[in-house]
């Protein structure tokens, strides 16, 4: 996936559900940080956008990311037409790091504005590190890779992944032994 892509994606998500913003948890989330041109390929292979709708409860943020899913996911005529899909998401598809709220990525440029006007979306992209936390948490091969790579290109910090795996909320903490492990055996 593209930058532009992430951007139209963010643009597309605040108009379907009629907010100003929206919040990038998936690994596109690295476009915040990054051009897709400094990542390596396995960080932006994915053809799909995780996003977190901002709302008060999380009971009416799933309702809109079921009207996310339901315009622009897996299958949609929006995936059809763009090459990749949006999935609306909810504060309880990722682990999250104490703090992750203060070190969001603001993406805001003219390709996050309607046709007609000026930047008025804004798509906040998790931080590189809380990004991989998130990744390593879910321990699943394929974010393993995508952690690896970002690791072997020396754009993420494993001292700073490894001391924010320490933050995730208390019930998660037994889950990352495995991250630790995993991030210990990589140095």
């Amino acid at each position: 996936m593209r930058r532009d892509q992430l951007e139209h994606a963010i643009r597309t998500a605040c108009q379907i559900i009629e907010h100003p913003a929206v919040i990038i948890v998936g690994s596109q989330a690295i476009l915040g940080s990054y051009r897709e041109d400094e990542l390596p390929p396995e960080a932006t292979m994915s053809i799909e956008v995780d996003i977190i709708p901002l709302a008060d409860t999380n009971e009416e943020t799933a309702r809109l990311a079921d009207l996310i899913e339901g315009v622009a996911g897996e299958w949609s005529p929006f995936e059809e037409q763009h090459g990749f899909s949006i999935d609306g998401v909810d504060l309880h598809t990722a682990v999250f790091p104490e703090g992750w709220r203060d070190r969001l990525v603001k993406i805001q440029n003219t390709n996050t504005a309607p046709p007609s006007g000026a930047p008025q979306f804004t798509g906040w992209c998790l931080d590189k590190e809380d990004l991989c936390v998130a990744k390593l948490s879910a321990f699943r091969e394929k974010d393993q890779n995508f952690v690896a790579a970002l690791l072997d290109a020396g754009l993420v910090d494993a001292g700073v992944i490894a001391q924010r795996l320490h933050a995730v909320p208390e019930n998660h903490l037994p889950a990352t032994e495995h991250s630790h492990a995993w991030l210990a055996a990589r140095s």
